[in-house]
């Protein structure tokens, strides 16, 4: 029986000449054979349900049209700039829709940036109206010659006082509550301008690990684009969108991935609700609302998975045992083929539904996207959330979902899947990595090509240039095909150097291989060319590691574990181990570690808002560690 293979060939490899790199085949979705999807059609309308306090599509609408006329009574014209500055709700969405109306464009500003990043935005994209939250109205501590030079006026998303509208009036900007903005445009009328496909839609920062933060620019063809795509995948996988879906919004619309899937949903007519804003009360949230889709990042998925493990491991010896064999049986018959509905009715009956349960109960799709997810835990959710659970890879400059894999298909499990049906993908060598796009297993740079590709970065022409070279973006990923035609994601092509000997060193492939050790959460792997061997920052898993203490006879406090030379010794053995199992040459093997009971963070500046490290800023935070285990190291 034939393999099945999700992407069609549709131009041959070229051959390495006049320096530059050898380019494998370009290769498009299975789903696309006939084409591109074509374009996406109107709105259906929305419904009412449960207990939240809903507004249908006829209410946001004449939300938004208000709105857009307040921006423009205040003489913002279209191609203007408007910021979104604050968590998820419902007023983000009538702000940016109002945006998209009159072809002005929206902004968004991360609510987890700090001031001077959201200042430097604001000047750089010389933004005239602010959108704020209203508990960050007392944050937004803007200089006097900022507010003259560009803002026209200050939006809270809720009420404001008297004492507040008198400071930005000294400083001669106007600061509304949310209602008073709208009575702004009640008596006026502004005809919506013709827009373009290739107008802008919206100038969307990306946080960065390094440096100030790029304006991708984003078009009006690229979202729809995007959507007539997830559309396209989503019916050939007879996972279809209707209005009776819900989602729970709480991904950062400031972030490409919580946007487009909004759009996404909104394209289809289906509900939308918003969190708290309280990640201890998202299960809550959750449970309320009952949502269909769930969208994630992995450090929402890894706390569900380490809370599911703890609950398994504190229970009794007959609870314990019956879960295992539940699993065990259900993942041996979906790595048979069977649909994970049909591979163990009884197991999902009588074990796995308090799982969904937890997740509401009507999840159907789990999408994990941002950031790599673990397989293991990939591979857990997948058998005991009795739902779809999928991986996606894409970047702000490719509007997001480049990649995702497919229901059903457990062969791809710990990769990104196959390319969605509305652009081209292939590799490109990178010589200098030892990756080749030519080879039997073909590795090198993701390229993406089409209409959801940026349209440059904002002001950079010189950054725009390096990365977008004949029509096609180069991501900086480094890819690997697999067989069925789903894409692996191994490397990054920026985090390499060398050590002191000469060795090149690809830290995130290491870091993605440590990270198969169940006692830690999370890995930072460093080294210089002037020390000869690697060294790392951990957070360890507090149960494992309490668990390991217990059955050691060492003291098993979380925060004095992490000083004990014992547990660090353990943490390391257990790297070591599972760095010769995967075949790490002996200069990747980590020689020493420190670690953190305290997570890697933002609050810290380690982390940027889609929880990549920062590693520039972690080894700063870090150095006087890091100095000390190579002192020790070279004694």
């Amino acid at each position: 029986m034939e393999p099945k293979k999700f992407i069609l060939e549709v131009e041959p490899a070229i051959q390495a000449k006049d320096g530059r790199p050898s380019m494998g085949p370009v290769y498009r979705s299975v789903f696309a054979k006939d084409g591109f999807p074509p374009p996406i059609d109107g709105l259906d309308s929305c419904w009412d349900h449960g207990v939240y306090e809903w507004l249908t599509y006829k209410q946001v609408y004449d939300k938004v049209i208000q709105a857009g006329n307040s921006i423009r009574a205040c003489g913002v014209a279209p191609g203007g700039r408007c910021g979104i500055y604050g968590a998820n709700c419902a007023e983000w969405i009538m702000s940016m829709e109002a945006c998209n109306a009159h072809g002005l464009y929206c902004v968004p500003l991360y609510d987890t940036l700090g001031a001077g990043a959201v200042e430097f935005i604001i000047c750089h994209a010389e933004v005239k109206i602010a959108f704020v939250e209203e508990k960050k109205i007392p944050e937004v501590k803007l200089s006097r010659i900022l507010i003259l030079m560009f803002l026209l006026a200050i939006v809270s998303f809720g009420k404001v006082t008297l004492e507040q509208k008198e400071q930005f009036k000294n400083f001669g900007s106007t600061l509304h509550s949310w209602d008073e903005f709208l009575s702004l445009g009640k008596d006026k009328q502004f005809d919506l301008p013709v827009k373009k496909k290739t107008d802008i839609c919206t100038i969307m920062y990306t946080s960065g690990t390094t440096g100030d933060p790029k304006g991708v620019l984003i078009s009006n063809n690229s979202i729809v684009t995007l959507i007539a795509g997830v559309r396209r995948l989503l019916d050939c996988a007879n996972e279809s969108l209707t209005v009776n879906d819900v989602y729970l919004s709480f991904l950062p619309l400031a972030h490409i991935f919580g946007r487009v899937i909004e759009e996404c949903f909104i394209h289809h007519g289906a509900s939308i609700g918003f969190w708290r804003g309280d990640v201890k009360l998202l299960i809550e949230d959750i449970g309320e609302l009952k949502p269909t889709i769930f969208c994630a990042v992995p450090r929402v998925l890894e706390r569900i998975y380490s809370g599911l493990q703890q609950r398994i491991s504190s229970g009794s010896f007959f609870r314990s045992t019956l879960f295992n064999l539940a699993y065990s049986y259900k993942l041996r018959n979906m790595k048979g083929g069977s649909k994970h509905e049909e591979a163990s009715i009884l197991c999902d009956k009588l074990v796995f539904t308090k799982v969904k349960q937890s997740l509401g109960g009507r999840v159907r799709i789990i999408l994990s996207g941002a950031a790599p997810l673990a397989p293991h835990i990939e591979g857990f959710l997948k058998v005991v959330a009795c739902c779809h659970v999928l991986q996606g890879y894409g970047l702000t400059e490719t509007c997001a979902g480049s990649f995702v894999s497919l229901p059903d298909e457990m062969n791809m499990l710990g990769t990104v899947g196959p390319p969605v049906p509305n652009l081209d993908a292939r590799l490109e060598s990178v010589p200098e990595m030892n990756y080749d796009a030519l080879s039997s297993t073909p590795q090198g740079e993701i390229c993406i090509r089409g209409d959801t590709v940026f349209s440059g970065y904002y002001k950079r022409e010189d950054l725009t240039k390096e990365v977008l070279i004949d029509g096609w973006f180069h991501t900086g990923d480094i890819g690997e095909w697999q067989p069925d035609g789903s894409m692996k994601v191994i490397d990054r092509k920026k985090n390499i150097f060398k050590l002191a000997q000469g060795e090149y060193v690809a830290v995130e492939n290491l870091e993605n291989v440590y990270g198969l050790v169940t006692a830690i959460d999370e890995i930072w792997v460093y080294g210089n060319s002037f020390e000869s061997c690697l060294v790392a920052v951990v957070n360890p898993n507090k149960q494992a590691i309490e668990k390991w203490a217990r059955s050691s006879d060492v003291s098993d406090d979380f925060e004095l574990l992490c000083h004990n030379p014992k547990a660090k010794e353990y943490i390391l053995g257990e790297l070591t181990r599972i760095g010769r199992e995967n075949k790490l040459k002996g200069f990747e093997l980590v020689k020493a570690v420190e670690l953190d009971p305290v997570p890697f963070d933002i609050d810290r500046d380690l982390l940027t808002p889609t929880m990549k490290k920062k590693r520039p800023q972690l080894l700063k935070y870090y150095q006087s560690k890091i100095d000390d285990m190579y002192k020790n190291l070279n004694k």
